[in-house]
């Protein structure tokens, strides 16, 4: 992917804040396969989707975090971090963009939600190449031995491509299991599965009510091909992912049956 005799140049970030566990093993899983810099947020950013900010200032700050390897703090989004990488601390365009590794999972319908995808997305949308990485454990002292070994073959098997489409993304989650148990890489399709969402109504301190968001998560597609059955039998699931949302199908419909004419 990079020019020859010239090592690639990887963007790195994420939605937990730069001094996550996740983003640290990412960076060891991948940090000698090309020149590293990492761009990632100051606090926790997850859930944040797509989320641009525009009504405050944005502020930077070096970090000295990885060794060696170039490193900044943001006070922005994870769709901010890819934005001011790009325009303002690298000046062109990184060969691949690798997000995470997220505390927890990415599959199904969270990829709409996701922080992590979200930056990955970003970074696609500006003709960079990207990867979104998740492992499914929320637990900050999570084991992410298989999950850096999982990074690291598909890092490494991307990095040999000679070419990639430039809108090349691709959502990736890990089981958390121990890594002799992962039995493999699958690519997969998005399953239908989403949270059955019910907000818990509270009383706080003062006598105010408030509500705290609660759900449970609920799968509809039990096929083989999708991202939950491969992770609920310890699959790594790759799913390739496009920010195009047209729907191609509704739209030969539409135009066939000329409903606004």
């Amino acid at each position: 992917m990079a020019k020859a005799n010239k090592k690639p140049l990887i963007l790195v970030t994420n939605d937990d804040d730069i001094t996550a566990p996740g983003i640290r093993n990412l960076v060891e899983a991948v940090k000698d396969l090309g020149t590293v810099v990492v761009v990632a947020p100051d606090k926790p950013q997850s859930g944040m989707g797509h989320a641009i900010t525009i009504g405050s200032p944005l502020r930077m700050n070096r970090m000295h975090l990885f060794g060696d390897i170039e490193a900044w703090q943001t006070s922005g989004t994870p769709v901010d971090c890819v934005k001011l990488a790009v325009d303002k601390i690298l000046h062109r365009k990184p060969d691949l963009c690798l997000s995470g590794i997220n505390h927890g999972a990415n599959h199904s319908i969270n990829v709409i939600y996701s922080g992590t995808m979200s930056a990955a997305m970003e970074a696609s949308i500006e003709g960079i190449p990207s990867i979104g990485f998740s492992l499914l454990d929320y637990n900050y002292e999570a084991d992410f031995t298989g999950a850096r070994q999982a990074v690291r073959t598909i890092v490494s098997a991307i990095l040999q491509q000679k070419t990639l489409d430039k809108h090349f993304l691709l959502n990736v989650n890990i089981p958390s299991v121990p890594a002799k148990e992962i039995k493999g890489i699958r690519v997969c399709k998005q399953a239908y599965a989403k949270y059955v969402e019910d907000f818990d109504e509270r009383i706080d301190p003062q006598g105010k009510k408030y509500f705290w968001l609660t759900g449970e998560f609920v799968n509809f597609d039990k096929s083989r091909d999708a991202d939950v059955w491969a992770l609920q039998h310890n699959y790594v699931s790759v799913v390739p992912v496009q920010f195009d949302l047209t729907n191609y199908k509704l739209k030969e419909l539409l135009d066939k049956k000329q409903l606004f004419k």
